[in-house]
């Protein structure tokens, strides 16, 4: 039987037949669709034709096209309605896919096949956008590592394997504590509530069990809470649970990870011959250097907190009206911006 993810779709527009799949047909079609990836990678990089834009680059953007449907089904499914299984699968997928495409930026044969394309671009004839993909190709390769050898290159593999779990790790984590978190709310703690808003909490409450609505940190739901909700302390208490995801110590505060993936990012710029992190990642930006980022924030700065006094003298003043005398915090801001 044909893995449904494998299949062709028949389905309005080809979208996928979501109640086709189940979780259990999404590890086999990875496998399948990555050895059929690398496949077509090793097909371009030992092709004994002279390269060109046609067999090296436009045989990169055709190739994958079952692993990009594999990835794009999963993600958005694990993204809209997470459970354990798809947690589980996530977690099991990064450091695969980190190895995966690892191997593809050091593959030095297909590296070589890159950069044979590059170095003759100027005699290519190529069209703009050609051109432009070809520079984004031989960018993409070089800033992943392909230039490297020996130690180096063995490293970088490590390090982007390494993220890779890293970033599942803190997105599960985040996913975890925005679940267990619930405030229960009586029918007085509805004021200044939206239909909608209240209609939301209620469902969100038979959803927990709570016998009444609750506020969940659900963006949806915690969101609009926030912005109307009159009760300033349960938008406080609504705030800070939501400031505090990944922070709240035990076996999902991210903080410790957060670290890591900062030396980590640190490292990957430095073997690649960049001041620093922020050298590597504003490069291809249109910022291009950490300070001209510097000088726009400083050239916005004053304008900006000027502008801030003014609206927190406004907000202060409909507080007061409001009966409110305490000091303007976060979760006024998020309720005044309505």
């Amino acid at each position: 039987m044909i893995n449904p993810l494998l299949a062709d779709w028949s389905t309005p527009f080809q979208i996928a037949p979501f109640n086709a799949i189940s979780d259990d047909d999404f590890a086999p079609a990875l496998d399948e669709a990555l050895a059929a990836h690398d496949a077509e990678i090793a097909a371009i990089a030992q092709n004994v034709s002279p390269a060109s834009f046609e067999n090296v680059i436009g045989a990169l953007e055709s190739a994958g096209g079952a692993l990009d449907k594999v990835l794009s089904v999963f993600f958005t499914v694990a993204g809209a309605d997470s459970n354990s299984a798809r947690e589980e699968l996530q977690r099991d997928f990064s450091p695969k896919l980190a190895a995966h495409f690892s191997r593809i930026t050091a593959n030095k044969a297909l590296f070589q096949r890159v950069q044979d394309v590059w170095a003759n671009r100027d005699v290519l004839n190529l069209t703009d956008e050609q051109t432009r993909v070809l520079m984004l190709t031989h960018r993409g390769f070089v800033r992943a590592g392909a230039a490297l050898t020996g130690v180096e290159d063995t490293r970088m593999a490590e390090i982007k394997s390494r993220l890779a779990e890293l970033g599942t790790s803190f997105t599960q984590n985040l996913l975890a504590d925005e679940r267990s978190w619930f405030m229960e709310l009586g029918e007085t703690d509805l004021e200044g509530l939206p239909q909608f808003v209240i209609d939301t909490a209620r469902a969100a409450g038979e959803e927990k069990g709570a016998g009444g609505p609750v506020v969940t940190l659900s963006r949806s739901l915690i969101v609009p809470f926030l912005q109307f909700s009159a009760r300033r302390d349960l938008r406080q208490n609504a705030f800070e649970a939501w400031a505090a995801r990944g922070a709240n110590g035990g076996a999902t505060d991210n903080r410790a990870i957060c670290a890591e993936i900062l030396a980590l990012r640190e490292e990957r710029a430095c073997l690649l011959g960049y001041a620093s992190f922020a050298d590597y990642k504003l490069e291809t930006e249109m910022a291009k250097t950490p300070a001209a980022v510097r000088q726009l924030l400083m050239d916005v700065w004053e304008p900006a907190k000027a502008q801030a006094e003014a609206d927190a003298a406004v907000l202060t003043k409909m507080m007061r009206v409001e009966g409110v005398n305490g000091d303007l915090a976060p979760w006024d801001w998020r309720y005044y911006a309505a």
